[in-house]
């Protein structure tokens, strides 16, 4: 046996990233139906990861359903998520102005935060298919009013998307050190 070998019967968990790896698009790569299958007849863990904050874990099930793959969503995890475990063990029960999709505000309304427009502790910016003007401009002035700016991590993409440029707007306007708000 080669060095490098990796025996995958020997493990007892796996963590995948989705999108490329388990999908593209709306279509299921080769191999990964029967990756789930052996997955359950060989009752491994396993946790299906995505940095897309948009969706919920019960929305990506969904999509995986339709694509024809059976995932509980409870194998799940957003950098909605993951972003509202961070500000919920920072700061319990802060406030938050935040800008995404259903994905985040539900992530954030589970962990006990409280949307506050007015004076949150933080502005959070997210995945979202509909900025605008008044709610970035918005979201500028509470930074520059002293809440702290997370942005929930992007997926990435050939053309830049809004809440990147947001960030890295708000961070040179604010005068906010490179890498002062969490990625």
């Amino acid at each position: 046996m080669p060095k490098d070998f990796i025996d995958f019967n020997q493990k007892t968990g796996f963590i995948c990233d989705m999108d490329g790896v388990i999908y593209h698009g709306n279509r299921i790569l080769p191999g990964v139906a029967d990756f789930i299958q052996w997955l359950h007849e060989e009752n491994k863990e396993y946790l299906f990861l995505t940095n897309n904050s948009g969706y919920t874990p019960r929305e990506l099930q969904q999509k995986l359903a339709r694509m024809g793959l059976d995932v509980p969503e409870e194998h799940f995890y957003t950098s909605a998520l993951a972003t509202a475990a961070f500000l919920k063990d920072q700061a319990p029960g802060c406030s938050v102005f935040a800008i995404g999709e259903a994905g985040l505000l539900n992530a954030l309304y589970d962990a006990g935060l409280t949307m506050n427009d007015v004076n949150p502790d933080y502005v959070v910016v997210g995945e979202g298919r509909s900025y605008s003007l008044d709610t970035l401009t918005k979201a500028t002035n509470l930074v520059m009013q002293g809440a702290q700016l997370i942005g929930a991590p992007l997926m990435e993409q050939k053309v830049l998307n809004a809440a990147h440029a947001f960030q890295q707007d708000t961070q040179f306007h604010t005068k906010m050190p490179k890498g002062g708000a969490a990625q």
